[in-house]
């Protein structure tokens, strides 16, 4: 079965909230949304092309600036309705490429000093992601009025940080 291009769903999810500019979205990557999918421009403005010729986005011209010019892109009705069409549709079970867990396969010893290096590093990188979750939590979602305006958005940061709590908890076993 062919993989769907998820990607188109998450742009059309974004700019249903509003329209945005490539760079725009290009950004929501390096924050929420990359705390559970990844993008980068030469993923995105081409995608952005062939959702606009597939008639699911139109775009608007905005100035920034004196002399620059960017295309602002909305979702139109063909496109909000597929993405809610979407959204209805079950969601197939899909694991994360997770390197550490790749190479943990292959250690023999679990008295290796490698091991201890690998994990070492691993526990300060999880940690240190633990710790910027909740600080966004705390930023984000001070009330419970706040959380429930928002409360996909909301619920998937608590999902992150339970993730990476148990991730922790799980290095520090090892």
């Amino acid at each position: 079965m062919a993989q769907k291009n998820r990607l188109k769903y998450i742009i059309l999810g974004l700019l249903i909230d509003r329209p945005q500019t490539g760079y725009d979205l290009t950004k929501s990557f390096d924050s929420d949304i990359g705390e559970f999918w990844s993008a980068n421009h030469s993923q995105i403005y081409p995608l952005l092309n062939r959702m606009e010729t597939a008639g699911l986005l139109q775009h608007d011209q905005v100035q920034v600036g004196e002399k620059l010019v960017k295309k602002r892109y909305s979702v139109t009705d063909t496109g909000q309705q597929e993405f809610f069409r979407w959204l209805q549709e079950p969601s197939p079970l899909d694991s994360a490429h997770d390197e550490f867990l790749l190479k943990l396969y292959f250690v023999k010893d679990q008295h290796a000093d490698l091991l201890r290096v690998m994990v070492t590093e691993q526990l300060a990188l999880h940690q240190a992601k633990l710790d910027n979750l909740n600080a966004q939590l705390a930023d984000k979602f001070p009330t419970t009025q706040q959380q429930t305006q928002s409360y996909g958005h909301y619920q998937l940061l608590r999902h992150a940080i339970l993730r990476e709590r148990d991730y922790v908890a799980w290095l520090g076993e090892i």
